[in-house]
Formats: structure tokens, C-alpha cells, sequence
């Protein structure tokens, strides 16, 4: 997947750095930075970053002027401007120079991802972030717990999922997210996979005898743990928008269909020697 491509311009080596270090885990890439409004200018020409976060004061311009000598070269260009000052009046100005959004120092991960993720949402998408950022970690995690509850080794595969509706055949454990971003996981898997998901995970041969019950219980706790894991992961990068999971429920049957209509999700298959287990994660609109 692309990476997001940010310049960053600001005179002090260690705010440059500050975003920098923020930005590492995510899917947005620092592709230059800046000192002043000249290299700004020059870099941005060379390197065509997809959004620019911007400090106010630059020793040979201001970021409301070097904001409109980049928008000479590219009117479409996406600005952040990032300061210690915020005030109607610098941002009246900022507005009218074409600064897209302001962020008051000292910036929060979560402020700066999510504003990123707005102002770059018509090139990119929301969604090149949330996989990146979000989904390949619950990738991650689904694929280690598999060895780690279950000990057996899988193949991962993530694509999103394009349609409103979630279809299930067997059984599902399904977990919602709150907090920021908001959203719901479904670990869900065929009756045959199911039992001897659940036999591993307790310690039991395969021929050994074990309810329906026992068996849905067995996964509902393998999602719960999954789903905490992946969660707990993601919150030591975003540390100030802690996202949190709800209780597991369980759905059971033949062709369950679970609605996805302000979510946008993807689907993480992973193929182990027991079978297809599949994850679904999605996050609500608009976050």
C-alpha cells in the first residue's frame, strides 16, 4: 500500500522530529522537511507531497506566506498549519493564504492522524489510512494469537470490503469498539473450523467430544482476546484517544448477515491447516 507522503516545514529541528516520530507507525510517510520558506518551496516542487503541516514562525518568511508561494506553484495544494499560536486572527488570514486546518503546539498523534486524514481524504481516502494504521495491526494480531491460543501458523491476506453487508456461514463473535474511531469487529469462521479451533485452544484431541456451547464460548473468548490484543496495540500509538471494546456477543447459523452500512471495513483472511478464519474490522464514517 502507498504510503501518504507529508513535508514537514518548521525551524525548530526538534518539532520537525516531534512529527516525525508520530507519523512513523502510521501510513503517513515524511517525505521532506523543511528549516525555512525557500527549502519549503523548493522541496515541495521536488518531492510533491500529498499534505504539508506548516509552523508559523520561518526565519525568512511567515507560514501564511510561504503557505501562498507553495499555492503559486500548486493551488491545490494541502496545508496544515501547525504553531504555538492559534487565534482568530492568524487563522482568518491562514484561511484566506489557503491553509486547509490549524493545530496548536504542542499537537496531540491523534490530532495530527485525524486532521491528516481529513485533509488528504479526497486524494488517498480514509481508507489507505485506516488499513494501514489500523487493520494491518489486527492482521498482525490475528495471525500471532493463532499460534499463540491455537499453535498453528496461518497465511494473511487484507482487502476491503466494497459491499454493505457482512455474510456469515457458522459461527461469529462479534465485538464493538468505542472511543475514537469508533467501530466493530467479527471474528467469524465454518462450523467444521469452529471445533477444531476450539479443541486446540483447549487442549483437546480431535476426536474428543465437545458441545456446541462449549465450542461457541471457545471463540467468542478467542475473539475477545484478539480483538483486546489488536486494540491494546493501537492505543500505545494514538496514547490519547484510547479506543476500548464492548463485551463479545455470538451469532450462530446459516447465512447470517451482518450490515455494514457507515462502516468502512475490511476483511482479513487467515488460512490455517483447520480451515479459513476470518476477521472483519470496520470503522464508522466520518471519524
Amino acid at each position: 500500500m502507498e504510503k501518504v507522503k507529508v513535508m514537514v516545514v518548521d525551524d525548530s529541528r526538534i518539532s520537525r522530529m516531534m512529527v516525525s516520530s508520530m507519523l512513523a507507525k502510521t501510513n503517513f510517510e515524511v517525505c521532506a522537511m523543511a528549516e525555512n520558506s525557500a527549502e519549503a518551496v523548493a522541496l515541495y516542487a521536488k518531492t510533491k507531497p500529498d499534505v504539508v503541516t506548516m509552523d508559523m514562525n520561518l526565519p525568512d518568511a511567515d507560514g501564511i506566506e510561504c503557505t501562498r508561494r507553495i499555492h503559486a506553484i500548486d493551488p491545490k495544494a494541502k496545508i496544515v498549519m501547525i504553531s504555538a499560536m492559534k487565534d482568530a486572527k492568524l487563522i482568518m488570514q491562514g484561511r484566506m493564504a489557503g491553509i486547509g486546518s490549524f493545530l496548536q503546539k504542542p499537537v496531540s498523534t491523534n490530532e495530527l492522524i485525524d486532521t491528516l486524514m481529513i485533509m488528504c481524504n479526497e486524494n488517498v481516502g480514509a481508507v489507505a489510512v485506516y488499513r494501514e494504521s489500523y487493520v494491518t495491526t489486527f492482521a498482525k494480531v490475528l495471525q500471532q494469537s493463532l499460534v499463540s491460543i491455537f499453535g498453528i501458523q496461518s497465511e494473511i491476506e487484507i482487502s476491503q470490503n466494497e459491499e454493505s453487508v457482512l455474510h456469515v456461514d457458522g459461527v461469529a463473535a462479534v465485538i464493538g469498539i468505542v472511543g475514537e474511531p469508533k467501530g466493530r469487529v467479527a471474528l467469524y469462521m465454518d462450523s467444521e473450523t469452529m471445533y477444531s479451533l476450539s479443541k486446540a485452544m483447549l487442549g483437546m484431541d480431535p476426536q474428543d467430544d465437545l458441545s456446541a456451547d462449549e465450542a461457541e464460548a471457545a471463540i467468542e473468548e478467542a475473539g475477545n482476546i484478539i480483538t483486546g490484543r489488536a486494540v491494546s496495540r493501537i492505543n500505545d500509538v494514538f496514547k490519547d484517544k484510547e479506543m476500548r471494546i464492548t463485551p463479545p456477543g455470538t451469532v450462530i447459523g446459516s447465512d447470517i448477515i451482518l450490515s455494514n452500512p457507515e462502516l468502512i471495513s475490511f476483511n482479513v483472511v487467515a488460512k490455517t491447516s483447520y480451515g479459513n478464519v476470518f476477521m472483519n474490522v470496520g470503522f464508522a464514517r466520518g471519524v
